[in-house]
């Protein structure tokens, strides 16, 4: 038996996400249909980070296991070969039976990146907000997020969770002259959490919002004094950690 662990660069624009959804093509199922042509198999592919419908990644990482001897190179080409152009397989390797791309990751780094200007080329891939923000106010909210915090209030509803707890390790906000991003490091994700957290942090810095309905929101867990959910083009998934 072989553990083979892919890292993988995603446009995720035209698909519902990673996993299967009723109502449209996903990343995962295009990557399954390549590996069962290649290897003449049915392949279960696990991913790292289950990315919503349009959230892109530049460093998804999944694994798959097979009984076949294969040669890595020619798996990586193979799969290039095959794939849409807007899925590309960046590295693949043989890792030990028991790694597990998702319940093996130590942490997920994602970016969120924001436009302040109209633009074409990027506009699948940030959120152009055309009114003032203060920044000194999205650099408050983003230090709050730091440590162990209860995120519920942050996040969609998910009735898998046992619970909402996550442990952010990077929170900054980079202010460029035509984008801003937002960085975040943390050992789990929620359902919706970047863009919930990226979305209620513009509110404060446009107004719409006080800091102390934020600081409320993480403290009390209450989703109705929120702010909006940033949307999904903005979110890159770009790298796990293990």
């Amino acid at each position: 038996m072989h553990n083979i662990k892919l890292k993988i660069e995603y446009d995720g624009t035209e698909y519902v996400g990673w996993q299967f959804q009723p109502n449209g093509k996903n990343i995962q199922n295009e990557i399954e249909k390549c590996l069962k042509q290649i290897l003449q198999e049915e392949i279960t592919l696990i991913g790292a980070g289950r990315t919503d419908s349009g959230v892109h990644a530049r460093g998804q990482v999944a694994n798959f296991k097979t009984n076949k001897t294969i040669d890595l190179k020619k798996i990586q080409n193979s799969l290039n070969s095959l794939l849409p152009d807007d899925i590309k397989i960046l590295d693949v390797q043989e890792v030990s039976l028991d790694f597990h791309s998702r319940y093996s990751a130590k942490s997920r780094f994602y970016t969120y990146y924001i436009s302040t200007y109209p633009t074409a080329l990027f506009r699948n891939f940030s959120w152009y907000l055309k009114y003032d923000l203060n920044f000194e106010l999205l650099n408050e909210c983003c230090k709050l997020v730091l440590g162990t915090h209860d995120f519920e209030g942050f996040s969609k509803l998910d009735e898998n969770n046992e619970h909402y707890l996550s442990n952010v390790y990077i929170s900054r906000w980079i202010f460029r002259k035509r984008f801003l991003k937002y960085q975040i490091e943390a050992n789990r994700f929620l359902y919706g959490m970047v863009r919930g957290l990226v979305g209620s942090m513009i509110d404060v810095a446009r107004g719409h919002m006080t800091l102390d309905d934020f600081i409320a929101v993480l403290d009390k867990k209450d989703r109705t004094k929120a702010g909006q959910f940033a949307p999904a083009r903005g979110l890159f998934l770009e790298n796990i950690k293990y």
